[in-house]
């Protein structure tokens, strides 16, 4: 890209800055978005669909203009940190979410460091101000000792202190975050424009099973449209349809929007650059800082070392794929990886190389859970990353026993009922048994509702400890589930 495609500035636009939100888990990052998104002046269709696409537009009113802030969901846990610094490097400004109560913590610190790597602009938001437990001098002495300097205390950080639960200060953080980037695009800290050569960065990618490759990415210049020819770092396509987090078909996307594209051969890496040229690629790579260490790959057959676990890896995203297993122990062995559900070939696989199947964030179906247990495949799926961590790390220690996950029963929901402020499942096992005490999973056609835990089992109206393979029952859950008529209920151990 020439540095006069680059600067062509003349006619002044609203690009929408790009904005990565960091911070410590449970300090109100996901409450902070959502209080945002509720402050937007363009109202959803009636009956519209959000897209979970790894991004997010708000438009709002600003200085008596109506402008847009793109918001990139980056994951909270400490084992995401590639996937955030890739999230500060995508965007144009960070906000470092921390909380009053709880103060600067580990993932704060991390959090910390990428955004002063990245030498992104980012403004710091105390969140919980409504809270009584609040510490704020505390608090800003402990950003003092980690060299953020905030203003009016000595330094040039703008801060901010909100509730999401109130609605205190949300407008006003948005009017702060435009008043930073319109100061920086003012001194050519944005040197992107939309008349410029093409280049986006992919912020989060997956292979959907019935549309192939889908890849979100932020446009950091010029213009992507329909039926673009687009090369990534390995990857390359043609675009045949742009969709925005609010599920609309668009016809291009110009600079600070997010996307998600169809159109590539191949799913392209979380932080990959795009372009409509390839010889631009190399120049505006992501490169990460110091040499990376290759972890050997093992065979699964004949193995020497028994402790070495072999794993067939299904995660929603490319994104997660490469945030586990740059977390996962060194005796891990990935015979194989992949974006989308469990499937059966998955299975099939794993015992084929005497390996068990993990999820994050995927499907597992009746009929799949079905083919494992006959199999005698261990198969399990988790919704947070650590715990998977956790779980490997012990197995790797000689703890079987904490990965183990046993199918024992499942059963479809044939009605709901009212009982003593909560409800009753009445459900008919259709396989093994349902138990007081089982850990359930609820399931709505491919997807999952969510894990509860059985703390009542009747038949009829007597107590009773199971309800056996063909019969009928009521169970009442803990924590309650949102179920409905057809849903299916796998327990397990």
């Amino acid at each position: 890209m020439d540095k006069k495609s680059i600067n062509d500035n003349k006619i002044k636009e609203f690009y929408p800055p790009v904005v990565a939100v960091l911070g410590h888990v449970d300090h109100g990052k996901t409450s902070l978005l959502d209080a945002i998104r509720k402050t937007t002046i363009a109202a959803r269709e009636h009956g519209g669909i959000t897209q979970k696409i790894g991004a997010s537009e708000v438009e709002v009113m600003h200085d008596g203009n109506k402008r847009k802030i793109t918001f990139i969901d980056t994951p909270g846990h400490q084992a995401f940190s590639q996937m955030r610094g890739r999230g500060a490097q995508a965007a144009d400004i960070g906000l470092l979410v921390i909380s009053l109560v709880d103060g600067v913590m580990p993932q704060t610190v991390e959090s910390i460091n990428l955004l002063k790597n990245s030498k992104v602009p980012y403004i710091v938001v105390l969140t919980k101000s409504d809270d009584p437990k609040k510490l704020p001098d505390k608090v800003k002495q402990q950003l003092l000792k980690e060299e953020v300097m905030l203003e009016n205390y000595g330094g040039d950080v703008p801060f901010i202190e909100v509730s999401a639960k109130e609605n205190i200060n949300i407008k006003e953080l948005l009017d702060l975050i435009l008043l930073v980037y319109d100061l920086k695009k003012e001194a050519n800290f944005y040197p992107f424009t939309k008349t410029g050569t093409f280049m986006g960065i992919v912020i989060e990618s997956k292979l959907d099973q019935k549309s192939g490759p889908r890849a979100t990415i932020v446009v950091k210049n010029g213009v992507l449209k329909l039926r673009d020819e687009i090369y990534s770092e390995k990857e390359k396509g043609r675009v045949r349809n742009l969709i925005s987090d609010s599920g609309k078909n668009l016809t291009e996307a110009s600079v600070g929007q997010a996307v998600e594209v169809l159109g590539f051969d191949e799913v392209p890496s979380v932080g990959s650059v795009v372009s409509h040229t390839p010889k631009l690629i190399e120049t505006f790579a992501y490169k990460d800082e110091g040499p990376q260490e290759e972890k050997e790959v093992i065979s699964p057959f004949g193995q020497e070392d028994q402790n070495m676990l072999s794993v067939v890896l299904c995660a929603d995203t490319q994104g997660s794929l490469e945030a586990i297993i740059n977390s996962i122990p060194e005796k891990v062995n990935f015979v194989m990886q992949k974006t989308g559900d469990i499937e059966v070939s998955d299975v099939l696989f794993a015992k084929s190389t005497g390996s068990i199947v993990l999820g994050f964030n995927v499907k597992i179906k009746p009929e799949i859970a079905k083919l494992a247990k006959t199999e005698k495949v261990l198969v399990k799926s988790y919704t947070i990353i650590y715990e998977m961590i956790d779980e490997l790390s012990d197995f790797i220690q000689g703890k079987l026993e904490a990965l183990q996950e046993e199918i024992l029963g499942i059963a479809k929901v044939l009605a709901k009922f009212p009982f003593d402020k909560t409800f009753v499942l009445g459900l008919k096992v259709q396989e093994g048994r349902v138990a007081k005490g089982d850990k359930v999973r609820l399931l709505r056609g491919e997807e999952v509702v969510g894990e509860s835990h059985i703390i009542s089992v009747r038949k009829g109206k007597d107590q009773t400890s199971k309800v056996e393979e063909g019969e009928e029952g009521g169970i009442i859950l803990s924590p309650v589930l949102d179920f409905t008529i057809g849903d299916m209920l796998i327990s397990h151990s």
